[in-house]
């Protein structure tokens, strides 16, 4: 089963880079955005992976206060430096990507 999801991971992120090569002229400022459960550093574990980057970085906690929302501009070098950042934070428990 883990085998299935890597492959599915693969397959998504091969698509990304594809997709980024096609439509965007690097270097370029590149959007990340991230939703996390707002508890213990999240939110601090997103803005570490932009430590030094440069990146400007806007958070917004739901009305509820239970997620967070995390955006970041950041100028990136190419497609898979992205694809290397979203590996990057990936491991944040209970993050989402859009």
């Amino acid at each position: 089963m883990d085998q299935e999801k890597e492959k599915k991971t693969a397959e998504f992120y091969e698509r990304l880079k594809v997709e980024l090569e096609m439509s965007t002229t690097w270097p370029s400022i590149y959007l990340f955005k991230f939703i996390v459960p707002s508890v213990a550093d999240n939110v601090e574990q997103v803005e570490k992976a932009f430590d030094c980057m440069g990146a400007v970085i806007k958070t917004t906690q739901s009305k509820t206060g239970k997620f967070t929302s995390i955006s970041v501009d950041v100028q990136m070098k190419n497609a898979q430096e992205v694809i290397d950042k979203y590996i990057e934070v990936s491991v944040i428990e209970g993050i989402v990507s859009l």
